[in-house]
């Protein structure tokens, strides 16, 4: 009973209406402005309301201290951690007088008084100039024209110092509108939307939840909203419309959807799994939602998507957009075919990979870029079809993109070569573009001359040409037996081993001259530069589906067993020049006996010779007949009954969305020409850049204002401000709203 009268109750640190700031340290603040500071249960520092002085001074004690942090001191006081430095210099340079705050406003009585005023427009009405005006009155020009300047409902017979207290009500209320959005809160906490998710939940919600931004300085990802007006430019959100309509009830649609995968490509996240690497939180905050949607919900819309089997609709859609918005970019279209290897556990059939060198499970496909080797759309080729065979099918969709009427020019590598093919190219009311292969007789050097032409980015090429015209034969398909008829153009170039060699380039063009055949013909390498780019920056060979479906049993494929009689076809050849060898060599030794002897050859000893060249034409007519039994395309069923294929639907919805992200990026990347002196090295690196800062988000009455923080170097800042000044131009809005998209750029600290 003693013991339980003795034991006293800990007091707490910190009383009860005490903010924590850090583990035993909290402030308490008056609705007058003044604040007391407690630690470990002591009243350290105090501070009357309207002492800014010494609220900075508890401020900068505390940090000193080291009972709390330099952020956690920034977060109690309202400001920037930045601040809280900038006091420390100041109380160190200056004490505590270094601490005031300087007076804001004007430092001096305006000169503008009613007398001034007066005597202003009694000398602009004697028809004097604002310059002679602003000498006699004594005030700048400036305020001659501030005086001046029509005022609202007054008209030139009002109130004389009705102009002058106008502007400066006007100046006011622009400094107070500067002053709230510099001072807005760092990373406010987003609108709740726990009614809506409630909504999601049971699907009442309709198309989803519609942006709500919070006004907030410091968002990490503010630099993604860059990319909308190109977004825009794209297609997609309108085409993906288009061709889904709408997804199911929920709390994020479709746009959103689009966006947030768009975002997270330019974040060079491109995969479902990328969502784990970039913060909810932060990428919300730039969809005005609470937080964004992570990899499960992802790969949920992706799956729904690709249940609607459209993915080709909406691939073709934005093809035909981008005709549309940059016609002359499809004058010269390139077509490849590109090898997307496969290293899971599967089996799916294979094919030769370029870059890898060697054969291996992989898929085909078939890529159209325009002439500056944007992606302008894909389709999935046949397993094993050659690129001859992927053109032949493609011409029908390449009409549909460019229209009727329109003749275009396919250009293509030599895997497309087929004399039959490039009829049917010139029949479809196409031209072509492509190598000549196989051997072709070089041309003597009198027939060359030299060209020099510029390129459509301006630079100069110099060709030893000549041109000239071959006729080739068609030997397979419904034309057997026909001619076609093209356009050589020949270039003359050092070999890589020493020499020179000679190009062959044919087309059916007439009208163009032989240089821009050439450098036409070079500029295929931009298609292949867009392959690397995309396999580098945004996943172009990821595995974005783990699903597959069984392949056709009843596809013809290329038979093993045709592979094997052919060779041993071969093997028989070989026999026999090895064996009439041995003959030849077993029937001079016979003939040529030592001097003063003569030659005796019985028959029994030719038989012999003979014997093993008997038995090896014998193993050839008998693998000629093997080899021409055996069948060159089997059942692929009876060969690999466990073949599969690789999800197709959801791998087209991925490119699609990765070819609009790389043409936004790129169409950004091009608006810095002229204003970026390195533009041509640097701009998709500043790009990049500029997308993943920082920056302030003002949402205001039919608009939302962004303000981006400085970059690493005052000259990519210019230049970002340059790029905002065209987006603003572009009078984009956000999608899902009527709020027109502005762009600023904060100014670079610091000497330029």
């Amino acid at each position: 009973m003693m013991t339980r009268m003795l034991t006293q109750v800990p007091l707490p640190l910190l009383p009860g209406d005490a903010a924590e700031i850090a583990p035993g340290v909290g402030m308490v603040t008056g609705p007058d402005g003044s604040g007391v500071m407690w630690v470990h249960g002591l009243a350290t520092f105090a501070w009357d309301g309207g002492d800014e002085a010494g609220r900075r001074l508890a401020a900068v004690q505390l940090w000193k201290l080291r009972a709390a942090t330099q952020a956690q001191v920034a977060e109690a006081f309202g400001v920037i951690p930045v601040s809280v430095w900038r006091w420390e210099k100041a109380l160190a340079a200056g004490g505590v007088a270094g601490l005031v705050p300087d007076r804001k406003g004007p430092r001096r009585a305006s000169k503008l008084t009613p007398a001034v005023v007066a005597r202003i427009r009694e000398l602009d009405g004697q028809g004097l100039g604002k310059a002679g005006i602003a000498a006699a009155a004594g005030v700048s020009e400036s305020s001659v024209r501030s005086v001046l300047r029509p005022s609202g409902g007054d008209g030139p017979g009002g109130d004389a110092a009705a102009g002058p207290a106008a502007d400066l009500a006007a100046d006011g209320q622009a400094g107070t509108a500067r002053g709230q959005r510099d001072m807005l809160p760092v990373l406010p906490d987003p609108v709740a939307r726990d009614g809506e998710r409630v909504l999601a939940r049971f699907g009442l919600l309709g198309e989803g939840a519609a942006p709500v931004f919070t006004p907030g300085a410091r968002y990490p990802l503010a630099g993604l909203l860059l990319a909308l007006p190109a977004l825009a430019g794209t297609g997609l959100l309108d085409c993906a419309q288009t061709a889904y309509g709408r997804v199911r009830n929920g709390f994020y649609g479709l746009e959103v959807m689009l966006v947030v995968l768009v975002f997270l490509a330019l974040l060079r996240e491109p995969r479902a799994e990328g969502a784990t690497r970039v913060s909810p939180a932060a990428l919300g905050r730039v969809l005005g939602l609470d937080r964004a949607p992570e990899v499960k919900t992802i790969r949920r819309k992706l799956a729904e998507l690709a249940a609607a089997g459209k993915a080709a609709d909406l691939i073709m859609a934005l093809a035909c957009h981008h005709a549309a918005a940059r016609p002359a970019a499809l004058g010269f279209l390139y077509v490849d075919g590109h090898a997307r290897a496969y290293f899971g556990t599967r089996q799916v059939q294979k094919m030769h990979v370029a870059r890898l060198k060697f054969p291996g499970p992989a898929t085909e496909e078939t890529w159209v870029t325009d002439a500056a080797g944007d992606p302008v759309f894909m389709v999935l080729a046949e397993p094993s079809q050659s690129l001859a065979g992927q053109l032949r099918g493609l011409l029908p969709q390449l009409r549909q993109v460019v229209g009727d009427g329109r003749r275009v020019t396919v250009c293509f590598d030599r895997g497309g070569w087929s004399p039959a093919l490039f009829a049917d190219i010139t029949a479809a009311g196409f031209d072509l573009l492509t190598y000549r292969k196989g051997p072709a007789a070089d041309l003597p050097g009198s027939a060359f001359t030299t060209i020099t032409c510029t390129d459509d980015r301006g630079r100069a090429h110099e060709y030893q040409l000549a041109d000239t015209t071959v006729e080739l034969a068609i030997t397979e398909g419904q034309r057997k037996g026909e001619h076609v008829t093209l356009r050589q153009v020949t270039r003359r170039e050092p070999a890589s081993r020493g020499g020179i060699r000679q190009v062959h380039t044919l087309t059916s063009r007439t009208d163009l001259a032989a240089g821009e055949v050439c450098w036409r013909m070079s500029s295929r390498w931009r298609e292949e530069n867009y392959f690397r780019y995309a396999r580098t920056h945004f996943a172009l060979d990821a595995l974005d589906s783990y699903a597959a479906v069984p392949d056709d049993p009843d596809r013809r494929v290329p038979s093993p067993a045709k592979k094997t009689a052919a060779a041993r076809v071969r093997r028989a050849e070989a026999a026999i020049g090895a064996a009439e060898a041995g003959r030849d060599a077993g029937l001079l030794e016979l003939r040529s006996p030592a001097p003063g002897h003569a030659a005796l050859v019985t028959n029994q000893q030719v038989n012999e010779l003979n014997a093993p060249v008997r038995a090896a034409y014998d193993e050839l007519e008998a693998a000629e007949a093997a080899a021409a039994a055996t069948p060159a395309r089997v059942r692929l069923g009876d060969l690999a009954p466990d073949m599969v294929r690789l999800d197709a639907e959801t791998k087209q919805i991925t490119h699609a969305i990765r070819m609009a992200a790389y043409n936004a990026e790129t169409i950004l990347a091009r608006a810095l020409d002229g204003h970026y002196a390195r533009a041509d090295d640097e701009a998709y690196a500043l790009i990049r850049e500029a997308l993943a800062t920082s920056g302030d988000i003002c949402p205001g009455p039919g608009q939302l204002l962004v303000r981006l923080d400085p970059l690493t170097a005052p000259r990519r800042t210019r230049a970002l401000a340059a790029l905002c000044e065209q987006l603003n131009q572009a009078g984009c809005t956000y999608p899902g709203t009527d709020l027109l998209l502005r762009y600023e750029v904060k100014p670079h600290s610091g000497p330029a």
